[in-house]
């Protein structure tokens, strides 16, 4: 299978060359990023796609000075709600019925149902929920740079008060959650690029009840 093989050749590159990625990659990626699944639809997250050095060169120092953030074609930074809302809610349910061209009386119903859940419940418990939606998004995205043979360093390793800050992203009803360096390998300064993708056998990880 071709993404299984494509799979198998990535790896977290720490250490990448610099050289851009195409347009036409870096868009197909993010088009995986929009077509991941998210809870009832909603796609609680932004992602900031990043190309200015400087600002690569700013967020550096808050994530533990990794080479990534600055030698990467692109850094995409997943920023996800603060907490639900009627109106963030609302609009995405607008969204569907004007894409669709109708209302759905079931769908209707439902959006009365999440009107009536998500705004009253605790805004940190509201972000975690939102943030595992755009981890489903950021693994995807892994998934399509590598099919596009592009590199992809997942990164959790920085201060997100501190990016939140850089970003601006607290004034927009955001937090940032994780990051994604993509760009290309450099073969020669990276450590991590000859050693054996180790993962645990099928036995280990898989359990099947029948």
């Amino acid at each position: 299978m071709e993404l299984l093989d494509k799979l198998n050749w990535r790896y977290a590159a720490k250490a990448m060359n610099g050289n851009k990625v195409p347009q036409e990659k870096v868009d197909n990626i993010i088009e995986a990023i929009s077509l991941a699944p998210t809870s009832s639809g909603l796609q609680p997250f932004e992602v900031f796609v990043i190309t200015n050095q400087k600002v690569k060169e700013e967020i550096k120092p808050i994530a533990w000075n990794q080479s990534v953030i600055t030698d990467c074609s692109h850094l995409l930074v997943f920023a996800a709600w603060n907490t639900y809302t009627e109106d963030r809610i609302n609009k995405m349910f607008d969204l569907t019925n004007t894409a669709r061209g109708f209302k759905n009386e079931g769908w209707e119903n439902y959006r009365q149902i999440l009107l009536g859940s998500y705004p009253q419940k605790d805004a940190e418990e509201n972000f975690n929920h939102a943030a595992k939606q755009a981890y489903i998004a950021f693994s995807q995205a892994i998934a399509a740079a590598a099919f596009e043979q592009v590199d992809a360093t997942p990164l959790e390793g920085f201060d997100p008060s501190a990016l939140d800050k850089i970003l601006g992203l607290r004034e927009k009803g955001l937090r940032s959650c994780v990051m994604l360096p993509i760009g290309y390998r450099d073969t020669e300064n990276d450590w991590l690029v000859s050693l054996k993708k180790v993962r645990k056998s099928r036995e280990d990880l898989i359990t099947e009840i029948d």
